[in-house]
């Protein structure tokens, strides 16, 4: 229907040309122009000169009298040149006459009484209502000079570009249209109906409305569209058919004199009813607007619909107006004035103030002929009657260029000709009138307040700032409607599941209905469960059974319109979600690599193997090393470190490799002996501790070897690679990871995963395998151990279910998963299918970390200065004291054998300094107190014979 729509639209300038020429003819020919030509010349023989202000301007109207808009409109119009020439500080002297026009509803009287209008010499033109007529006029209008001031041409296509003299002096259907798009935004719609009059008004409104809704990602699902003299068995066979469509939000966009028709049929229809909703643009508020009170029938015929009309400020001027409506003259109802009522007084006041500003500036009121006409009268045809405003050019200048505040609020026009600040008020009607739930304004959207509150705040279009009062829907129901229902023509949902072949716990056929069983279609049972609707469904197996099926061609059928749905363990990957839309995922998942694994036997010296050869030499080493320090430091104080030689030989080891285990017996007592052995427990503390874990290691993890360590080694080898049957897996290997196509082997059974595994890739199996990771776990669970992932998850997706793009079932789904989730029965499905006993052994291995010097030589070097500043102080003493030692003093029971006698008794050895580093430090201390004793006496006795043999 788009695709004859816009077609039908290109050439419609071309038809207008040829039916303009057509009326001419038919105008001329019946005798018209004579008449008028007398008038035409009557006017131009008195033309005033520009020194002074003509008595009277005359401007004309042109719409249909007996309409809707036209009964409001016509004494609009007329209290407004009432009040013109009333008013003594607008045209001064000069008068504003006005000529009325019928266009009798009619396109083709339309035209013809527009192109008698134009016979008289008029400086404007306020209408026409019609945007059909508009189209056709604006062209007229165009050639001869004379502002077109519309108070009811609404249609968007009325462009100031191709129609420079059209004025639109009332809101464009445009911004109704914007404002419909947000109020389904804001419900949270998706879908609409779009039901129409097929007119310029009709299409041009409905054109706006999709491309307001693809930026609000909603879109009119189908445009339902009559013609203005349509009969109601039209109308009715138009809305059967849309009540089997799938949305039901309705959109309608009618000429006021015949919308009512689709109430009063859709309300036999029971399409008037709970999960209904009804859209009615600016028409439905102008036919209300007519009456003081509406007949209750046809009140109940719109019970629940919510409608737009033109938002116009409540000031002062308004109030005064609407005061005084009932006693206008012409009058032909008792209601309020509609909008357009507003709009055509305020028309009337533009022109009047623009030619009040056009005369002020020294403007003449003056025509001439167009040279162009004049050409083309080779007939009886007089076309000369029609001729050019000389200052309509200046006229349409100053129109542009106005800014007041009239009844309908400010009049002033932006670049695009529109008039400032458009909004609109959200109606609900419901009982026996309506009232207002919010407002809608191009500034900030939909609110509760009053527009103009708004225009001095920063604009505001965030989700939050969005806010309407409680809706009555039809059924006299406040639960907003879902908007959609399942498409009312007897089909259940179409829905497309795989037929596995390979992990039937997922999804697989069953000879019982639905006819499919498994994991997946679990989940998606339990949330059809959970939705407020019913939802009949039936499952069609895609694939022969022999194999998997290839699932982005199962996502295609969907995309097609060939089913509704995709139920099954479908993966959700980016080329696919630009074709479908899917659910929330219910699992997730990802990419992994799967190896074969060996046990190795256990070494009788696995023992060694936490420590390298080094290590193992440097902390033999230091054992020995502390253990001979801290004999030195306590042989001399410490009776345990003492005894033969042989026996202290033994305390040396013994004690050494006691520290290992915290057992030793010997208790030191020097300062720096605790100080070494403080410092060696914690080393042997640090060693120990990391022995045991390294040791723990190697005998259980580092059972498990393999020569593929994750995707990156598998992607740089050149061995053979193993991929489910219809998996991702094998283009996103290709074309993501650009590995070779000779590479992957296509796997269709668990039982081809562990034999081309077990082959290996060098006899004509795989070294690995590139799966998602449900399917590994269960692959693993059954493998008895001889299989391993390697390596971390290299792509993070997940499960869902797909949907035709823009379905609300995958909303609606999505929420049922979460709820699934939340509640724990996903968990429980899952539990159902999928719970396995998993390997013992299926930890993650990593190499074999053998603990080497390198980790280490911190904690030997502090304990290596500690010993040998410890030995440092213990040398030093013992200096000391032997340089304060003489052995010619020495105690008797030092015994020294005959044949080691030496040759001075001041001579010192090296076993002399042994041995007196193997005395006790108290038997030392004796010593060098018993010499320094002795050393008193002698010291006296030689100063006394000193003294005795000293001569007289």
């Amino acid at each position: 229907m788009e695709v004859a729509l816009r077609a039908n639209r290109r050439p419609v300038f071309m038809r207008r040309m040829p039916c303009l020429s057509l009326v001419t003819c038919l105008w001329l020919t019946m005798g018209v122009i004579a008449d008028a030509a007398g008038n035409s010349i009557s006017n131009s023989s008195s033309l005033p000169s520009s020194s002074r202000r003509p008595s009277a301007v005359t401007i004309g109207s042109l719409f249909t009298h007996d309409s809707v808009i036209g009964k409001a409109a016509k004494p609009a119009i007329q209290a407004a040149i009432d009040d013109v020439n009333a008013d003594s500080s607008i045209l001064a002297e000069t008068k504003l006459k006005l000529l009325e026009y019928d266009t009798n509803c009619s396109a083709f009287l339309g035209t013809v009484e527009a192109l008698q209008l134009m016979e008289h010499d008029v400086v404007a033109a306020i209408g026409p209502q019609s945007s059909g007529i508009a189209h056709v006029i604006s062209h007229v209008v165009n050639e001869l000079h004379v502002p077109l001031l519309s108070f009811g041409a609404t249609d968007p296509a009325l462009s100031p570009l191709q129609y420079p003299y059209f004025i639109r002096t009332t809101q464009s259907d445009s911004f109704q249209m914007h404002a419909i798009a947000d109020l389904v935004e804001y419900y949270e719609w998706r879908e609409v109906v779009a039901i129409f009059v097929d007119d310029d008004y009709g299409r041009g409104g409905v054109s706006v409305l999709g491309d307001a809704l693809v930026k609000k990602r909603a879109r009119i699902s189908y445009k339902a569209a009559f013609t203005p003299e349509a009969p109601e068995s039209t109308i009715k066979e138009l809305l059967i058919g849309v009540n089997n469509l799938e949305s039901r939000v309705y959109v309608v966009h009618v000429n006021p004199d015949s919308g009512l028709k689709i109430f009063s049929i859709a309300k036999n229809l029971t399409m008037m009813g709970g999960g209904y909703v009804w859209i009615a643009t600016d028409w439905l508020p102008s036919f209300l607007d007519l009456s003081d009170t509406v007949k209750a029938d046809t009140m109940n015929l719109l019970q629940g619909v919510i409608a737009l009309r033109h938002y116009t400020p409540d000031t002062s001027r308004k109030k005064s107006f609407l005061s005084r409506w009932k006693s206008l003259k012409l009058k032909t109802t008792a209601a309020t004035p509609n909008s357009y009522a507003l709009y055509a007084y305020d028309s009337v006041w533009l022109a009047a103030r623009a030619l009040d500003a056009f005369l002020s500036e020294g403007g003449n009121i003056s025509f001439s002929n167009d040279a162009k006409l004049v050409g083309l009268n080779r007939s009886n045809l007089s076309l000369s009657t029609l001729r050019v405003f000389d200052g309509g050019k200046r006229l349409l200048q100053i129109l542009l260029t106005m800014n007041f505040t009239g009844l309908s609020g400010e009049i002033q026009f932006d670049p695009d000709r529109d008039l400032i600040h458009p909004a609109v008020d959200v109606l609900n009607i419901g009982g026996t009138g309506t009232r207002r739930i919010g407002y809608w304004s191009n500034y900030s959207g939909l609110s509760v307040v009053t527009p103009e509150t708004l225009y001095d705040k920063p604009p505001n279009r965030s989700t939050s700032s969005q806010k309407l009062y409680g809706v009555i829907w039809p059924g006299e129901v406040t639960t907003k409607p879902r908007g959609w229902v399942f498409p009312n023509n007897g089909k259940p949902l179409q829905i497309v599941v795989p037929n596995r072949v390979i992990y039937k716990q997922f999804v697989t056929k069953d000879r019982n209905p639905p006819g499919v069983k498994g994991y997946c279609i679990d989940i998606f049972e339990a949330a059809l469960n959970l939705l407020p609707y019913p939802v009949p469904h039936e499952y069609r197996l895609y694939g022969d059974g022999k194999g998997n099926p290839d699932y982005s061609s199962l996502v295609y059928e969907v995309a097609q319109n060939n089913v509704d749905a995709a139920v099954g363990d479908i993966t959700i990957v980016t080329n696919r979600t630009k074709i479908v839309d899917f659910t929330q995922p219910y699992m997730e998942s990802g990419l992994v690599v799967v190896v074969p694994v060996k046990e190795q036997k256990s070494s009788p010296w696995a023992f060694l193997k936490p420590f390298t050869v080094p290590m193992w030499c440097v902390t033999g080493a230091f054992f020995l090393f502390v253990g001979a320090v801290v004999w030195i430091l306590e042989h001399r104080l410490n009776h345990e470190f003492r005894g033969s030689p042989r026996n202290q030989l033994i305390t040396i080891f013994w004690f050494s490799f006691s520290t290992m285990f915290f057992s030793h017996r010997e208790n030191t007592v020097s300062t720096l002996g605790r100080l070494v052995l403080i410092i060696w427990l914690f080393v042997v503390l640090i060693i120990n501790s990391s022995y045991t874990a390294s040791l723990t290691s190697i005998l259980t993890v580092q059972q498990l070897t393999s020569g593929i360590e994750g995707i990156d080694s598998l992607i740089s080898s050149s061995d053979r690679i193993g991929v489910q049957e219809g998996s991702f897996a094998w283009k996103y290997l290709m074309d993501e990871l650009n590995i070779a196509e000779s590479r992957l082997v296509e796997l269709k059974s668990q039982e081809d995963y562990a034999a081309a595994l077990e082959k290996g890739s060098k006899a004509g199996g795989v070294s690995a395998i590139v799966d998602e990771l449900p399917y590994v776990e269960l692959f693993l669970s059954s493998a008895n151990c001889a299989f391993r992932t390697v390596g971390q998850e290299f792509t993070r997706s997940g499960w869902g279910f797909a949907f035709q793009r823009d379905s609300p079932l995958a909303v609606d789904l999505s929420t049922a998963i979460l709820q699934l989730s939340e509640n724990g029965d996903l968990q429980r499905i899952r539990d159902k299918w999928l719970s396995q006993a998993g390997c013992p052994g299926q930890a993650t291995a990593s190499d074999e970390n053998r603990l080497s010097l390198d980790s280490f030589w911190g904690l030997f070097l502090i304990c290596g200065i500690a010993c040998i500043l410890a030995l440092t102080c213990f040398c030093c003493k013992v200096v000391s004291q032997y340089r304060r030692f003489s052995p010619g003093t020495e105690e008797p029971e030092v015994v020294i054998e005959p044949a080691r006698t030496r040759s001075t008794a001041r001579s010192t050895s090296f076993k002399d300094l042994m041995v007196f580093v193997d005395k006790k430090e108290a038997e030392i201390k004796h010593m060098l107190k018993r010499k320094k004793n002795e050393e008193k006496p002698q010291a006296n006795q030689s100063s006394d014979g000193h003294s005795t043999f000293s001569p007289a």
